[in-house]
Parts: structure tokens; C-alpha cells; sequence
């Protein structure tokens, strides 16, 4: 028995010799091919494992998927409801007489929130609508307990344009702690609650709804190029006086208190000298460039340049805005500098006659007057190159006595430095931007 095992023993020990021997002699060969086997092992193993990795990746994906869309709001397959909770009924009614009047604490109170440019486009707006003679309020539960989503059709009358225009908007009604509802505007929902709002847009009876504002209104625009006109014109004003109102709350801001200190005891002094002397106001007809500065189409710094200004080059000053931009005429057109850039080079003594009454002595007066005055002196007519408001006094603010449209023909008293011409219409005196005309 032991002579059998030390056989075998031996006859290992010998074939493990040659192996030795041969992995020896042919070692240059054999360790390159060794290398390569275990290059390979290891990239079989890192694709095992990656793949492993991502089967469970994909494992848990599917399982926060499952988990997501368990969270989702149900959105219940109700039918619009018109009139159907009164307290809604009356939010709206009383936010929307709010617009017409132009009350915006009314609409702070109501909407959160309400940002400066909403509430300056809000009073703006007011200004143009003279009533909604028709209100009609529709609803579907909301995402959250105690809320609604409202669906308001209103058809809107405007001064100054006969029919009413239809046109509809979609509001996310809430619950306050009191039980208060408000209209909820902090865009702050979350994706749940967007998500149901956006699967409620898309039912049937609210698609239904919508399309009969947006067909109503488009079919209008089709048969009524006035309305285009009006539509157009009306926003552009608004957008315009809505960008200065901004411009001048910015203004105040910056000016600190000392200076409004200042301000208030210079106009004080100024009210005494007038006065004792009665001089006449002085208004600036030229201004000149302190500084190198870019001459631009519009007020604003990202408006096309027109040009450079050189310290020295002088203008005629068509207006001063509130913004902190000087309107001038540049090369036969107008054109707009930062004032910061511009100092007075030329001033004349503005005519007392716009303070006397409207009748055609004191206009004749006037005009006799401006030979030496700030405004061109003009006659015959202006053509109305973009519709216009007309009013009482030279002020965005004054009196509205009705709109000019383009192309009408305005009889022209005097074309004045301030940005405005007054003109004769029926028959009292009255204003409008000089911009607009031509």
C-alpha cells in the first residue's frame, strides 16, 4: 500500500517538473497569455456587476414610479357647475367690480398676491373699462380640500368701443384659515396640485367652455378691423404708462430724504419769489451732451443705438420723461438719451396762457406769446399717425374727452416743448402726445 501511494506521489512530482521546466523555458510566451486571461476575467466580472447594479437601479425607479403615481390627486370626472357656491359667486363679483373701479386694496385683499406691476396694470387698465355686463362663474373641486378651480367668463365694455368683447380666465380658488376664500396666485402650488389643475383644463365641458370665448373673440377680430386696432392700441398704452409709472416709483425711491427736504423747501422759496416778482417759468428748449453717450430709438438701454452723442452736441429737447430718458430730435426723427448725460444749453420763458380760460382770445394771446417761447409755434392741422387719447390738460392723468384715430385730421393751436400738442376740439382746447401726430 505504501509503495503504491509513494508511486503515485512520485509520478506528480515528476509531471510537475516538466510543467515547471516548461513554463521556464517557454515563460516569454506563456506569462503574456496568463495576463491576458486575467484582463478578461476581470472585465467579465465588472459587466456582471454593472449589469447587476442596474437591473436594481431600474428596480427602484419602477418602485419610486409606483410610488409617485400612488400620490397623484384622483381628478373626479364632475360636470362644471355655474352659480354652484355662492361664496365664490360673490369673491367675483366683487373683484371684478374692483377692476372696473380700479379699487386695488380691494384686490390685495382678495388675491395672493398681487405684485407692483400687477397692481400698476390693474389701476391702468381701469381706466378703459366702463362695465361687464356679463359675469358668468363656473367651478370644479380643486386639489385641496376647500378649493375650487373657477372658470369666469366675462364680456367686457370698453369706452370708447360699442359692443362688449368676450373673453374668459381660469382662477385657483382657496380656503384661508377662517374659511375665507381668496384667489390663490403665490405660485407656490405643488406638482400634485398643477397637475390636477392641468387634467381638469382638459375634460371635455371645460375645453367646451373655453372655446366659446376663443371663438367669440376670434370671430369679432375677423369681422372688426377697428377692434384689432383698438385691442392693439389699448395694450400698448397701457404697457407704455404702466413702464413709467414703474420708471417714476423707481425715481422716488431714490431720491433720498434730504432731498425731498430739499425739494420741499426749494418749491417753498420758489412759491414766495413767485409771488413777490411774478417772473415767468423758465422751460429748457435745448440741451447739450456733458458726456459721450449712446443716442437710442426708445427709452431704453437695450433700444437700437442710433448714434453717439459728443460732449458739446446739442439738441432740441422734445420732452423730458419721468424715467430718467430725454426725448430729442435726431436726424430729422426722434431719438432718446439718458438726461443724466444732458445739461440745459438754450431756455425760454413759457407762455401764462395755458393757465386762462379755453376761449379764442386767450388762444390768440398765447400764441402771440411764443414767439420767444420753448414750443413751436405751428397752424392748419397734425394727421394722427397712431390712435390716441384726447384730453382736458397736457397729463397722462387729465381728463379724457375722447380718442383720435389714425389718420384723422386734429386743428393745431401750438405744438408745445413738453411733449405735447394742443389742439382744437370740439370746440374747446385740448392735448394730445405729440408722438402720435404728425
Amino acid at each position: 500500500m505504501n509503495t503504491s501511494n509513494n508511486t503515485i506521489q512520485g509520478f506528480i512530482k515528476a509531471k510537475l517538473e516538466i510543467l515547471k521546466n516548461w513554463l521556464i523555458r517557454y515563460s516569454k510566451i506563456v506569462m503574456p497569455v496568463v495576463l491576458v486571461i486575467c484582463v478578461l476575467i476581470t472585465v467579465v466580472i465588472a459587466v456582471n456587476a454593472n449589469k447587476k447594479k442596474a437591473e436594481q437601479e431600474e428596480t427602484v425607479v419602477a418602485s419610486e414610479e409606483v410610488d409617485m403615481s400612488s400620490n397623484l390627486i384622483a381628478v373626479p370626472e364632475v360636470p362644471l357647475e355655474q352659480d354652484a357656491v355662492p361664496e365664490i359667486n360673490e369673491l367675483f363679483n366683487t373683484y371684478y367690480t374692483a377692476m372696473v373701479e380700479g379699487d386695488t386694496d380691494t384686490m390685495v385683499k382678495l388675491v395672493d398676491h398681487l405684485d407692483e406691476t400687477e397692481i400698476l396694470k390693474a389701476q391702468e387698465t381701469s381706466k378703459y373699462i366702463e362695465a361687464y355686463p356679463t359675469l358668468e362663474i363656473y367651478t370644479k373641486v380643486g386639489p385641496k380640500e376647500g378649493s375650487y378651480i373657477v372658470y369666469v367668463y366675462a364680456e367686457w365694455k370698453f369706452y370708447d368701443y360699442d359692443e362688449t368683447i368676450p373673453g374668459m380666465k381660469v382662477y385657483y380658488v382657496c380656503q384661508d384659515e377662517d374659511g375665507n376664500y381668496y384667489i390663490n396666485e403665490d405660485g407656490e402650488e405643488s406638482e400634485n396640485e398643477l397637475n390636477y389643475i392641468r387634467q381638469v383644463n382638459l375634460q371635455d365641458d371645460v375645453v367646451d367652455l373655453q372655446n366659446r370665448a376663443a371663438v367669440g373673440y376670434n370671430d369679432m377680430l375677423a369681422e372688426d378691423e377697428d377692434l384689432v386696432n383698438f385691442i392693439l392700441d389699448l395694450n400698448t398704452e397701457i404697457d407704455k404708462n404702466v413702464g413709467e409709472a414703474l420708471a417714476r416709483a423707481e425715481g422716488s425711491e431714490q431720491s433720498g430724504e434730504d432731498g425731498e427736504e430739499q425739494d420741499g423747501e426749494e418749491t417753498a422759496e420758489g412759491s414766495e419769489e413767485t409771488e413777490e416778482t411774478e417772473e415767468p417759468a423758465v422751460v429748457v428748449t435745448k440741451v447739450k451732451a456733458i458726456d459721450v453717450v449712446n443716442i437710442r430709438t426708445s427709452d431704453s438701454e437695450t433700444a437700437d443705438k442710433l448714434g453717439k452723442a459728443a460732449i458739446g452736441d446739442e439738441f432740441t429737447l422734445l420732452e423730458e420723461k419721468g424715467n430718467g430718458w430725454s426725448k430729442i430730435e435726431y436726424e430729422g426723427g426722434d431719438a432718446y438719451i439718458k438726461s443724466e448725460f444732458l445739461e440745459p444749453s438754450e431756455t425760454a420763458e413759457a407762455s401764462a396762457g395755458d393757465d386762462s380760460d379755453d376761449g379764442e382770445d386767450s388762444d390768440d394771446t398765447q400764441t402771440a406769446q411764443t414767439n420767444s417761447n420753448s414750443s413751436t409755434e405751428t397752424t392748419g392741422t397734425v394727421t394722427v399717425k397712431e390712435n390716441v387719447r384726447i384730453r382736458a390738460s397736457a397729463s397722462e392723468n387729465g381728463e379724457k374727452l375722447g380718442t383720435a384715430y389714425v389718420g384723422e385730421k386734429l386743428d393745431v393751436i401750438m405744438k408745445q416743448a413738453d411733449g405735447w400738442t394742443k389742439i382744437k376740439y370740439n370746440g374747446k382746447t385740448a392735448y394730445v402726445k405729440s408722438e402720435f401726430v404728425e
